[in-house]
């Protein structure tokens, strides 16, 4: 998991980071993480953790600058990828069209480095859902669940895209 090229103690600083943003600490995390980045500012792990405690703080361009750079270094790093499209979104409830594209971009990348990528098909869904773009939506939700068969949230959004989707068929049929 974590880089060779780390000292023991770093190592142990960045497994403790990791920690701290399991359990919802990203501020403490950040604390840890960024000496970590000065230090190692080409490290997967230590960008991507600490790009991580900054998208849970809402701090969206600092994670686009850790997570770009990052990407930069390890273009086939797929979590790396499905970081920066989170930063790049920020909350998708505001985010407006270009975010939403840098995001697209991105879960896309994440997608081509690793087809099986957690989630990236289900926060594609999401995207695709939140601009009408519903026949995408219906189907990065039924991807995600080829993936993941257990994805409540991806079967939830996949029932009432197909709802909305047979409405709208029956209305133009009767119409």
């Amino acid at each position: 998991m974590t880089n060779p090229a780390l000292s023991g103690e770093d190592r142990a600083t960045l497994i403790a980071g990791a920690r701290l943003l399991q359990q919802n600490q990203a501020k403490e995390a950040e604390a840890l993480l960024e000496p970590l980045y000065v230090r190692y500012p080409d490290d997967a792990d230590v960008a991507g953790n600490l790009g991580g405690a900054y998208i849970l703080q809402r701090k969206w361009k600092k994670a686009v600058d850790v997570l770009s750079a990052a990407t930069e270094a390890h273009p086939d790093n797929a979590m790396l990828w499905t970081n920066l499209a989170a930063a790049e979104l920020g909350s998708l409830e505001t985010a407006g069209p270009q975010h939403q594209e840098r995001a697209i971009a991105a879960y896309t990348r994440a997608l081509e480095a690793d087809p099986a990528t957690p989630n990236a098909h289900y926060h594609l869904g999401l995207i695709h859902k939140e601009r009408g773009e519903l026949d995408a939506a219906e189907a990065m939700f039924q991807r995600a669940l080829e993936i993941n068969p257990g994805d409540r949230d991806a079967a939830h959004w996949l029932q009432r895209i197909q709802q909305v989707i047979e409405q709208a068929e029956d209305d133009s049929t009767h119409a």
